[in-house]
């Protein structure tokens, strides 16, 4: 099992830039890919990003693509979500996720491990 406990949240205003961290802890070897999800009020949890470990690939949500990016530092088991340009729609309690399977990274059935989220909100 992989720990994930994810920071950095917070309320900035439309135009403005956030950086969400998520630490993991635990079997870290056994990850193949890492996600960011989020949810709004009333709303399914949705996918925003993903990369693969083995390959290095990132994927992105429509939605997200060309303002967020995911990255991550290896060495300490970090990943990361810079987001960019933040509007009102991005408002959302943002996951760290982590996926033993490496496929089908833009769903959140292919994850096994969670973390608690981390409360994003964007004022207009």
């Amino acid at each position: 099992q992989v720990q994930l406990v994810e920071s950095g949240g917070g309320m900035v205003q439309a135009g403005g830039s956030l950086r969400l961290s998520c630490a993991a802890s635990g079997r870290t070897f056994s990850m193949a890919g890492m996600g960011w999800f989020r949810q709004a009020p009333g709303k399914e949890r949705e996918f925003v990003a993903a990369f693969d470990r083995r390959d290095g690939n990132a994927y992105y949500a429509d939605s997200v693509k060309g303002r967020f990016t995911i990255s991550r530092d290896g060495a300490k088991n970090m990943v990361y979500l810079q987001m960019n340009s933040l509007n009102p729609e991005d408002t959302a309690v943002y996951y760290c996720a982590a996926s033993r399977l490496g496929y089908g990274l833009t769903k959140t059935g292919y994850y096994e491990d969670w973390g608690q989220g981390t409360q994003v909100t964007v004022s207009s």
